[in-house]
């Protein structure tokens, strides 16, 4: 008896089926696209979560309610993504993204359910975020390696490019999102991951399977300890670095921050000896000794503090000073930040995918070389215009920073995963997922920390001055203007009027004149007097991510031309 074609129809596509591949990028980039957005989406919507939660994160001893829920999900990604990049090694890359997505939606529904308010109400969110976190962690980590394990060498270039673009866009589009549903109900935020998280989930249980190479290992305990306590105590400890203590304006001087970053150095380079023992490592040191490997990382971490950095910068530029000059009311200035900011994702989906795609044919070198530099010299553009500047040229810029990080991205993530065997995949894209997250994280510690610097030396004395311009009691407004500048860097950053919120404690307002009140309040006087002081800090700021892309530019052309490890003859192959 003949049997019929749906009886032999497979119930899920395999190594063999012409159109795997296909569905294993359309997965992943769904998976990587949910959960950068979530990065994202957060920030841009946090006056309407702290609103909805009945909280004033500018009050003294809120700050750190303010920082976690940003910070929580991006470290625990960037702290676990190695280990969950290991397991997927050991027991299944396909198992672990998929346990990931459901992990990611379970703690979205969470998050969107907060039943307290106040600081109950920011500890649930902070808690749910980690949980949120755990979940990003299984899909950065075993994303690319799953689309690795499915393309051949000659197109895994255009397929992590297509990822990336992804990663990265969403990013941005997590802006825009935010300010769009934020404006409708701030649970509407952590809900739009729900329906994609359900799909996601149950379309990767039912078409992705397993083509990696598994070998069966020890988890190694000691290892993963030390290396998650150890990052876990460095970006900690430089994300409190934000926060003032004493009379300084930053934290660097705190020994809690200072023995943080002892500590988490210690660990780290206890875990790089532990790894040379153990007989199962976390992550083989000998991958450190391919060129292309390691110097494609070096490049993505340096990328990775830039862009993070420039995100930040723009969003207080343009929600401190120039919306509010150009008419636009403080509350409204999120959403129209991140409106203003999409030729800088457009010009990153146009080159992504190009620059993939040429990278399979010509190699990673001079695509993310090229893009190093395009990038730097954005940021030294960026010094060159008025702080309020006419859009279109902003715009040119942002669309040449977009174009710069296009290049860069796909082929610096395809020579780091090209030149590692089968067996370490999980493990190579867990080292860059940590590159990447940890560079996120870093960046908000070291950028905020540089533009506090530039802020101290110049905003106490002109803020002092235009309050007492405008009839404020001299006593008042120096204490004000000696306040730390990260306060007024929060305020414009949370779309809050910054000035009603440095004197609103000091009840101050409601004794002046209508007219001075209003000035002090209006869209003008802060951006005016900010504009200087900012540009000062701007200036330390670009020319330190400049000086980063300029590194990650010498890594990437010392990495070397097209290399592409080559498992059937059992060693590495490369040509320059």
């Amino acid at each position: 008896m003949t049997q019929s074609p749906t009886a032999t129809r497979p119930r899920r596509f395999d190594r063999d089926h012409p159109h795997y591949r296909w569905i294993a990028l359309s997965n992943t980039t769904i998976g990587m696209l949910m959960a950068t957005i979530n990065s994202s989406i957060v920030i841009i919507s946090l006056p309407a979560i702290f609103r909805g939660i009945e909280l004033n994160p500018l009050e003294p001893g809120n700050v750190s309610y303010l920082l976690w829920i940003i910070m929580g999900f991006l470290v625990v990604s960037a702290v676990l993504v190695v280990t969950l990049g290991r397991l997927g090694d050991i027991y299944g890359r396909v198992k672990m993204y998929n346990l990931g997505f459901a992990v990611f939606t379970v703690f979205s529904v969470l998050l969107s359910v907060d039943p307290f308010h106040g600081g109950a109400g920011a500890w649930w969110l902070i808690l749910m975020r980690v949980g949120q976190g755990v979940g990003g962690a299984m899909l950065f980590a075993n994303s690319t390696a799953i689309l690795t394990d499915a393309f051949p060498a000659h197109q895994r270039g255009m397929a992590l490019g297509i990822n990336q673009v992804s990663a990265i866009a969403g990013s941005f589009l997590g802006l825009i999102i935010g300010g769009v549903l934020s404006e409708w109900h701030w649970r509407a935020v952590f809900w739009v991951s729900v329906p994609i998280g359900i799909l996601g989930t149950l379309w990767g249980y039912r078409s992705l399977v397993e083509l990696g190479e598994r070998r069966k290992a020890k988890l190694d305990i000691p290892g993963n300890l030390a290396f998650a306590v150890g990052l876990t105590s460095l970006l900690v400890a430089i994300t409190y670095g934000i926060q003032p203590y004493g009379d300084h304006a930053t934290g660097w001087s705190s020994p809690w921050v200072l023995g943080g970053i002892a500590l988490g150095v210690v660990l780290l380079v206890a875990f790089v000896a532990i790894e040379k023992r153990v007989e199962h490592p976390m992550v083989s040191i000998d991958l450190f000794r391919i060129r292309a490997f390691s110097l494609a990382n070096v490049a993505g971490l340096m990328a990775s503090i830039g862009r993070g950095g420039l995100q930040f910068m723009l969003i207080i530029w343009l929600q401190g000073i120039w919306l509010p000059l150009h008419g636009y009311s403080y509350e409204s200035t999120p959403l129209w930040a991140g409106i203003y900011l999409l030729p800088l994702t457009i010009g990153f989906l146009v080159a992504g995918p190009v620059s993939g795609w040429l990278s399979d044919r010509y190699g990673a070198r001079y695509f993310s070389t090229g893009g190093s530099l395009l990038v730097a010299a954005t940021f030294v553009l960026l010094l060159a215009i008025p702080v309020d500047f006419d859009y279109w040229m902003f715009a040119v810029i942002l669309l040449l920073n977009g174009i710069g990080s296009g290049l860069f991205t796909a082929p610096n993530t395809t020579a780091v995963m090209n030149s590692v065997p089968a067996h370490e995949r999980g493990a190579a894209s867990g080292v860059r997922g940590t590159v990447f997250n940890s560079g996120s994280s870093l960046s908000i510690g070291v950028f905020f920390s540089l533009m506090v610097v530039g802020l101290a030396n110049v905003l106490p004395r002109t803020l002092t001055d235009g309050l007492t311009g405008q009839g404020v009691p001299h006593q008042v407004a120096a204490d004000v203007g000696n306040l730390p500048p990260v306060g007024s860097l929060f305020a414009s950053f949370l779309g809050y009027n910054p000035i009603e919120s440095l004197l609103a404690p000091t009840g101050t307002l409601e004794h002046l004149p209508a007219a001075n009140a209003d000035t002090l309040t209006g869209k003008e006087f802060f951006p005016n007097l900010m504009s200087g002081p900012f540009h000062d800090g701007l200036v330390i700021v670009f020319l330190t991510a400049a000086a980063m892309m300029l590194i990650a530019a010498i890594a990437s052309w010392s990495a070397g031309g097209k290399y592409v490890h080559d498992d059937s003859a059992g060693e590495a192959l490369g040509r320059a």
